[in-house]
């Protein structure tokens, strides 16, 4: 086909064939991760501890499985794009099936309703898992400096913020029979999209050696030549572990995720208990989600001016900054919320564009360009599922220990919503925006990235206005390689 080994261009038609799929993709991930516990609750009567011991369990096996979804998807890669999309359809229909059960249960009674529950999301998020794994790891195999990661990035974000309006107001609006349909339409939509957008451009030869990259075969010692010089090494799911940088970059979004999935998870019960406006959810949600995907084109520009990090560590002071004022609000607190709603949405758009972008470059420094994406980015998912397991499992028994219950009114229980919503989720963004200082910025890492940064902007420079100063000063030095990357032009 004409458009196998069509690079990124940039520009509108790219945006929206990779980034498309993003869209459908968060259209499911907010009634699974916020609607749900909500709905449960209210609608089947389940208990909130049984409730968050279920969520927590069922998503900390799916989380275990993504660094082997991501090793799976690094050979679907390793094979050819079309094994990729030939898996990616097959996921869509399994989480179209998978969701519409989740949410229309055939049982009735607690036990049974929790069975059903806890194996429809089993299924709905491991095949969400490969859908979002295959397609973090086709963006970061689309290579370019920074701002072009951060833009990669901000499209498949923005589209996914789409999906998260939609889904806000579509079951409100619609009812969720709709919402399912209209679902499914828009996850075929994606992935037809995928397969017509810019395609994962061929790699130079890896600078790490195969012996890094997977255990040496039996007779061959450890740095010696390996027996099929010419065969591609295949890397293993324990590869980005080996990777110093990944590991402190990790700790940081670790951090961080759990800073946001708490107050994602309690969001409903803050609103409809503690502010007492369950009608003004859709204008919160849309609100919140709009500010973050039209913030989008301003993280990107700031990338070009402060750098990925210094970016992102000015999105986790925003939001500390808006969670303080919300703890102050109560009943009747409609203009205010909103006005947290729009500064912690524009937080969010750092939060979504940027770290994938800083990870993208760990891989390219470390060597692991077009061989490792998939293992990367499934303990990327692991972390990311790690968190809203950390988040239910937690915080919905805490706040039931301290007497907290859906529509309670009970001061006591009031303040305990409020504290687990607000404040807690600053002290983590706090501790989150100390180590990106300190284990990043402050760092080698972030030399790096800044080093990275200066030659993206000097190579996307007319030659006449480029500095008269020698192309060694911004050569990247790979990790573990010695081998020297020149900019791209």
């Amino acid at each position: 086909m004409a458009h196998t080994h069509m690079p990124w261009r940039g520009g509108w038609a790219d945006g929206l064939r990779y980034g498309g799929l993003g869209l459908p993709l968060a259209f499911v991930a907010l009634p699974l991760y916020v609607i749900l516990p909500n709905h449960y609750a209210t609608a089947f009567g389940i208990p909130l501890a049984a409730l968050g011991a279920l969520l927590l369990g069922v998503r900390l096996f799916d989380a275990v499985t993504d660094p082997l979804i991501g090793w799976l998807a690094d050979r679907w890669f390793g094979h050819s794009v079309a094994r990729v999309l030939a898996a990616a359809a097959v996921a869509a229909v399994v989480l179209a099936l998978g969701f519409r059960a989740l949410f229309f249960p055939a049982v009735d009674g607690v036990t049974a309703l929790l069975w059903w529950c806890g194996v429809a999301l089993l299924v709905s998020t491991l095949a969400y898992s490969v859908l979002a794994v295959l397609h973090q790891a086709w963006g970061a195999r689309l290579g370019g400096g920074a701002t072009q990661r951060a833009r990669i990035v901000a499209w498949r974000e923005a589209l996914a913020l789409v999906g998260v309006l939609v889904a806000s107001v579509l079951p409100s609006l619609a009812g969720l029979g709709v919402s399912t349909a209209v679902f499914a339409l828009l996850l075929a939509a994606g992935v037809a999209l995928l397969a017509f957008a810019p395609r994962p451009q061929p790699q130079p030869a890896a600078p790490t050696p195969a012996s890094v990259l997977q255990p040496a075969r039996a007779g061959q010692t450890r740095g010696s030549s390996p027996a099929a010089p010419d065969a591609a090494p295949s890397p293993n799911w324990q590869l980005p572990l080996a990777t110093p940088a990944f590991r402190r970059l990790l700790a940081i979004y670790l951090v961080n995720g759990i800073a946001g999935a708490i107050p994602a998870t309690l969001l409903l019960f803050f609103v409809r208990d503690r502010l007492q406006a369950p009608a003004f959810e859709p204008l919160f949600l849309a609100g919140y989600f709009a500010a973050a995907a039209l913030s989008m084109p301003l993280w990107v520009r700031a990338v070009a001016r402060i750098g990925l990090a210094r970016a992102w560590l000015a999105g986790m002071l925003l939001a500390i900054a808006a969670f303080v004022w919300a703890a102050r609000l109560g009943a009747g607190d409609v203009a205010a919320f909103f006005a947290v709603c729009v500064a912690s949405g524009i937080a969010l758009g750092a939060d979504l564009a940027l770290p994938g972008a800083l990870l993208a470059g760990v891989i390219r420094r470390a060597g692991h360009g077009g061989r490792a994406e998939g293992a990367y980015f499934g303990w990327w998912s692991f972390a990311t599922k790690l968190n809203l397991a950390l988040a239910a499992g937690l915080a919905l028994p805490l706040l039931a220990a301290f007497g907290y219950t859906p529509g309670s009114t009970d001061p006591g229980a009031l303040r305990a919503l409020t504290i687990a919503y607000c404040l807690l989720p600053c002290a983590l963004k706090l501790a989150a925006a100390a180590l990106l200082w300190r284990r990043w910025i402050a760092h080698a890492d972030g030399r790096a990235e800044d080093d990275e940064a200066r030659a993206d902007a000097i190579a996307r420079q007319p030659d006449a206005e480029r500095p008269a100063q020698p192309p060694a000063l911004f050569e990247i030095t790979d990790a573990g390689s010695g081998a020297a990357a020149e900019p791209t032009r």
